[in-house]
């Protein structure tokens, strides 16, 4: 009886040990945690709040770094209307009749089948300008007025610094017929892009050949061809 005693007793603190240890629980879950850590982020900002942005170097959702978004830094940036633009742009504005100091001159040379007058246009406005094109020509007739007509020669644009000058020719018909003819009385210039007219004696022979053909016998060239008629 003795011998069963003492093994019944022992039976008994063993099961009760292995009771507690069950209770304890060998990786502690059973000491359990406040429901309030494991749902509710901590306002120091836990492991919930830090998320997978933070201390990895990438941008929140829903923000936009500063300077490159599509309205902020340099999105516009760089200079890209800038440019060094045209020479009106750049300070040299197109030449205005009052800049322009005109004058016309017969450049007639002998044997030539047609008659030349060279018109020269002289920067007199105290700063550099552009001229480009064709001048408009008029000639006076005593059968009223006479347009010339474009060689269609190509332009260039020339800066004319002040106190420089640019010509262009004129060319016409001489009157070999021995009769009267057109008799010429003054020649108007507007020059290009302008409309502003100087009117000028005009230098060349004094009368034109009477045409019965459609279209002027007279020809104007483009700025910087003097002398050439285009």
């Amino acid at each position: 009886m003795r011998v069963h005693k003492l093994t019944l007793t022992t039976a008994l603190i063993v099961a009760a040990g292995l009771s507690l240890t069950a209770c304890n629980g060998d990786d502690g879950t059973g000491q359990g945690a406040p429901p309030a850590a494991s749902t509710t982020p901590s306002s120091a900002g836990g492991p919930d709040t830090a998320g997978p942005d933070q201390g990895d170097g990438k941008t929140p959702t829903g923000q936009t770094p500063t300077g490159q978004g599509t309205t902020g830094g340099n999105s516009t940036g760089g200079g890209g209307t800038g440019g060094s633009g045209t020479g009106e742009e750049a300070g040299a504005g197109r030449c205005r009749t009052g800049d322009l100091e005109i004058t016309a001159t017969d450049n007639t040379i002998e044997g030539d089948p047609d008659g030349t007058v060279v018109v020269e246009l002289k920067n007199s406005g105290g700063r550099d300008c552009v001229v480009s094109g064709y001048a408009g020509v008029d000639l006076r007739t005593d059968a009223g007025p006479l347009s010339a007509k474009r060689t269609g020669a190509r332009t260039t644009p020339i800066t004319l610094k002040s106190g420089k000058s640019t010509a262009f020719g004129i060319t016409y018909p001489v009157n070999r017929t021995g009769g009267s003819g057109v008799r010429v009385t003054g020649l108007l210039v507007t020059p290009p892009n302008e409309t502003k007219t100087v009117a000028l004696a005009w230098p060349g022979a004094a009368t034109l050949p009477v045409t019965e053909g459609p279209g002027s016998p007279v020809k104007v060239g483009p700025v910087g061809s003097a002398g050439q008629g285009g």
